[in-house]
């Protein structure tokens, strides 16, 4: 329910010193008398005069505010809404890559990546979702989807050696593109995570971004890695050995792949950082919902008029006949 005047409720605190005052009369007015024993009264039944004394005055401000409310115009709304949601294909494109495992980030590169990932996915319930993964070679790893469920547990099956060692960002940007390129949604992104330069597969990177722009993709490119040197886990036969390497990728090729196709490039030196591209990314990429409100509004006062005019007319009638006798002693 809602009010047309709500204002008109103030008026109800001025019931607050009124009802004090009612009280105090009353607590004044009362009489005393001295008598020898008050035994032949304690005993006298009390009329129904008695108990309806206080009645006139009760009828009289559940009156006002009953009116009160009939004044502030109640009203029934009945409303609903009617949406459309236009949502967005969304390729992830994700190296694999032995760098990877580098731990300038916790635990490691791809660990980060697949978790702050995975949230990301779980945040965008009306979007088509696919995964694809490279290092030397590339496959997908999950196509176009909205049971995010199983892409969530796609995302924690990936681990290093998979598939061949190597980065081959081109044949990933391709196959992500491939994926996509027949889609009819208006919107088609891809966001390209890496850490490495191009040195594996048989197409160029920038290649693969103008024929993204054909289809009109926009790309997303993410390189991950701090700068200066990162320690990284190698398996001897000896057991795993740490080294340091240089966190170096190909900045170049990955803000041209972003400026060719309309989108962005972001560098992630540390899990936070990351986790604020993606966002960046989530806010830029809002799904398009169209919302039409209808609503339709009811007055609601007459119920509140009648049932006050019926209070003060029970309280006339109440003083004019039933309590006549008291309220004239």
């Amino acid at each position: 329910m809602t009010f047309q005047h709500p204002t008109y409720l103030f008026l109800l605190l001025l019931l607050i010193p009124v009802i004090f005052w009612y009280i105090w009369e009353m607590w004044k007015s009362d009489a005393s008398v001295t008598i020898s024993s008050d035994a032949v009264l304690r005993h006298q039944p009390r009329t129904a005069r008695l108990y309806l004394l206080h009645l006139p005055f009760v009828l009289r401000v559940t009156g006002i505010i009953l009116l009160t409310i009939a004044l502030a115009r109640p009203q029934l709304s009945n409303s609903w809404k009617s949406e459309t949601t236009e949502g967005i294909d969304i390729m992830m494109a994700i190296d694999i890559s032995g760098t990877m495992q580098a731990e300038d980030l916790k635990p490691n590169r791809l660990e980060a990546a697949k978790n702050v990932a995975s949230e990301f996915v779980i945040n965008r319930p009306n979007d088509n979702i696919g995964l694809v993964v490279f290092a030397g070679e590339s496959f997908t790893q999950c196509p176009l989807t909205t049971d995010h469920a199983v892409l969530v547990n796609l995302f924690k099956s990936i681990k290093f050696g998979m598939i061949d060692d190597g980065t081959a960002i081109g044949l990933g940007l391709a196959n992500a593109v491939n994926r996509m390129k027949d889609s009819e949604t208006k919107s088609k992104v891809i966001i390209l995570l890496t850490d490495g330069s191009n040195n594996r597969g048989d197409i160029d990177p920038q290649t693969a971004a103008e024929i993204a722009k054909t289809y009109g993709i926009r790309v997303y490119a993410v390189g991950v890695g701090s700068y200066g040197k990162a320690r990284i886990p190698v398996q001897t036969p000896v057991g795993t050995q740490y080294i340091m390497m240089d966190s170096e990728f190909d900045e170049a090729t990955l803000k041209s792949i972003a400026q060719t196709t309309g989108g962005e490039y972001f560098r992630a030196t540390d899990n936070n950082s990351l986790r604020s591209i993606y966002e960046q990314i989530d806010q830029m990429e809002k799904t398009k919902i169209r919302v039409r409100e209808y609503s339709k509004r009811q007055e609601n006062f007459q119920p509140f008029l009648w049932s006050a005019l019926l209070c003060l007319l029970l309280e006339m009638i109440l003083r004019a006949f039933v309590l006549r006798t008291i309220s004239n002693s």
